[in-house]
């Protein structure tokens, strides 16, 4: 076997793989041979069908196997050898039929094109300018949260008129239809300022003519809240009285060292300025994971637009139709090219940063973080991780499936070549308005 290597351009060659007829000759002949012990053809006993029949009937099919091994073993270790970094995987070249004769197989001539890695200069430095926006933790929102948290370990109270923020139990009665269905709206998210002025002040007895669409979030909401299904809302009217039966307040837990323990563990927080702090760099951290991201996708954008990579868009174009597991069409393939380029050159810079600045994930570094996800999953359930010995094993085991591997590999390679560079570039801090911030993470207005 040889293989010639044609350069088109710094971007684009082709590999020709010459096969000769001792490369695949006494494995194709091995491959028939152990077909005809198998073989079971009508006339002949098994095993003993003619060899010369059983080359008729598959010798072509051995062929194209052997010679495809032959192929695909020649490019990789040619590839391999010659030190090419490729794009993709060699595909055959369109316009070029294979050289050889499959009735009487001789020599055959294989090309194939490839997609060679370009190189190019990535230049990171102090010069290069990034805005890291933050949530600014005011003192309205501190104010907000910690009351969310009094109100969270406080109690309900019966009282004796409606206030903004109570819960409001009693019945629906469809005026002039048949629904009836006891429920409870809450003051605090009733958002239509007439039918909370309606509500507010009203006693156990009163009876308020509403629309239930005006207190409920959402055509699911509503169906539950009257005691019906989606579908049958339609034929249902807006005009019902609700005659109420019970109102609650909730009284927010004192600020005390009851409540600290409660929060955070006993003797941790041990004042209400403590708490506050606790709260704030909380919320900080919380906020932190939004910022992280929306600098990511703005250092990713401008990295990528600002380094200059070429590539071989018209082998990528053909390799990614022809090894698209799903059916796709070149017109599809065209219009999201630029997108496939993005991805591509953002992976290209990416190994060059691991490769150049010797990046590494040692499976120490990924088992503790696997084990940070798993201690994680079992606080989300309210259920404490197991001790450190069990989490361990977990752990272990999680990285023995090669797919969750690959994917915590993937996310620790991200984390290191996100903070080198943020290690070489300036950030500067800017801190925005909660609402402010959200629009520029989600787009929201």
């Amino acid at each position: 076997m040889n293989v010639v290597e044609e350069k088109i351009d710094e971007l684009n060659a082709v590999l020709r793989v010459q096969i000769s007829a001792e490369d695949y000759a006494e494995k194709v002949e091995k491959t028939l041979k152990d077909y005809r012990k198998q073989a079971n053809l009508p006339g002949f006993r098994p095993g003993k069908t003619p060899l010369s029949l059983i080359k008729k009937k598959y010798g072509k099919a051995v062929l194209a196997e052997e010679l495809n091994k032959a192929v695909n073993q020649s490019l990789g270790e040619f590839i391999q050898s010659n030190n090419i970094n490729v794009l993709g995987n060699p595909i055959p070249k369109e316009d070029e039929e294979v050289k050889g004769d499959f009735d009487n197989p001789t020599d055959f001539e294989f090309a194939y094109e490839i997609g060679i890695s370009p190189e190019f200069d990535l230049k990171l430095s102090k010069k290069n300018k990034f805005e890291y926006l933050k949530v600014e933790v005011d003192k309205e929102m501190l104010d907000k949260e910690v009351e969310n948290l009094a109100r969270r370990y406080g109690k309900l109270v019966s009282d004796d008129e409606v206030g903004e923020r109570d819960m409001v139990m009693g019945e629906f009665s469809e005026v002039d239809g048949e629904v009836k269905n006891n429920s409870t709206i809450s003051m605090e998210f009733v958002e239509d300022k007439a039918t909370k002025k309606k509500l507010t002040g009203a006693k156990v007895g009163d009876v308020i003519n509403l629309n239930p669409e005006k207190v409920s979030k959402g055509e699911a909401d509503m169906a539950a809240m009257l005691g019906v299904t989606k579908e049958e809302l339609p034929n249902i009217s807006s005009n019902f009285d609700f005659k109420i039966t019970e109102i609650k307040r909730m009284i927010p837990a004192e600020l005390n060292q009851e409540l600290f323990d409660k929060l955070f563990g006993e003797g941790e927080i041990k004042s209400e300025e403590e708490l506050r702090d606790r709260v704030k760099a909380d919320l900080e951290k919380m906020f932190a994971n939004d910022s992280d991201r929306l600098f990511n996708q703005k250092m990713v954008d401008e990295i990528v637009d600002h380094t200059k990579i070429d590539l071989p868009e018209d082998f990528l174009k053909r390799w990614i139709l022809a090894s698209s597991k799903e059916e796709v069409t070149a017109e599809q393939i065209e219009a999201d090219f630029d997108n496939y380029k993005k991805s591509l050159k953002w992976q290209l810079i990416q190994n060059k940063i691991i490769k150049e600045n010797d990046l590494k994930v040692e499976p120490e570094e990924a088992v503790n973080y696997t084990k940070g996800l798993l201690a994680n999953q079992y606080a989300q359930y309210g259920m404490p991780a197991p001790e450190d010995t069990e989490l361990d094993a977990q752990a272990k085991n999680v990285l023995s499936n090669q797919e969750e591997a690959n994917r915590i590999y993937d996310n620790l390679y991200a984390e290191k070549i996100t903070g080198y560079i943020r290690s070489v570039v300036t950030l500067k801090e800017k801190a925005l308005p909660y609402e402010k911030f959200i629009e520029q993470a989600y787009g929201s207005k």
